[in-house]
């Protein structure tokens, strides 16, 4: 609920961390309960459900976005989604594949909100301005839709590389209902993470990139 305000009020290098440290450390933690003991049915159901709700909350969220920085907030909480599909698993497999989500996840995090920082600068806020990104800053505009498909999943990147791993250890420990939500929203998100590179590379000039006041 508070997500995308934290997101869009802090400045970004704080919000670049809120984004990446809980998330690496409490998967951390959770982990080594699941490899040195086990947190039984009911807490697993539990990661169950969070992981359907996250999912499916993150990329309806994210379609109704039209500030950056609160896009990639909604962004955020479906990768927790799909990062807990490892945990719902509760198999060595599953915690593989959650490992390789995170690291995944953290790689092209820090290198979305370094391109939002940089773009920041230039009062770039709203999903729009992003249309005059491609003839202004066509470097920033090839990059920042690079990170965009990784966010994605699109094939054969690395963010459809991570969410293959937890989709496959769900159907390997027969979680089999939360495979295809996994799709589905995955699907939906890749068309709201999509928005931005079109806008930024096709979007016209919607808005003029101004220099920050002095």
């Amino acid at each position: 609920m508070w997500a995308s305000n934290i997101y869009e009020g802090s400045p970004t290098p704080v919000t670049t961390f809120l984004s990446i440290a809980p998330k690496i450390s409490i998967s951390a933690n959770i982990s080594r309960v699941s490899i040195y003991g086990s947190y039984g049915a009911t807490l697993q159901q539990i990661f169950f459900f969070c992981s359907i709700a996250s999912m499916i909350l993150g990329a309806l969220a994210a379609m109704a976005q039209t500030k950056v920085k609160r896009h990639l907030a909604h962004s955020s909480i479906g990768h927790v989604g799909y990062i807990h599909t490892g945990f719902s698993c509760g198999t060595i497999e599953g915690i593989q594949s959650l490992l390789i989500g995170i690291f995944i996840y953290a790689s092209m995090t820090i290198d979305a909100f370094a391109i939002v920082s940089a773009l920041w600068q230039t009062r770039v806020k709203y999903i729009a301005d992003l249309g005059a990104l491609a003839k202004t800053i066509p470097i920033s505009a090839i990059t920042f839709s690079i990170t965009m498909f990784l966010y994605a999943g699109i094939p054969p990147l690395a963010g459809f590389c991570s969410k293959f791993y937890l989709f496959f250890a769900a159907l390997g420990c027969g979680a089999y209902f939360l495979a295809p939500v996994g799709i589905v929203t995955s699907v939906i998100g890749r068309w709201a993470a999509g928005r931005l590179p079109r806008v930024g590379q096709f979007g016209g000039p919607k808005a003029v990139l101004r220099a920050p006041d002095t």
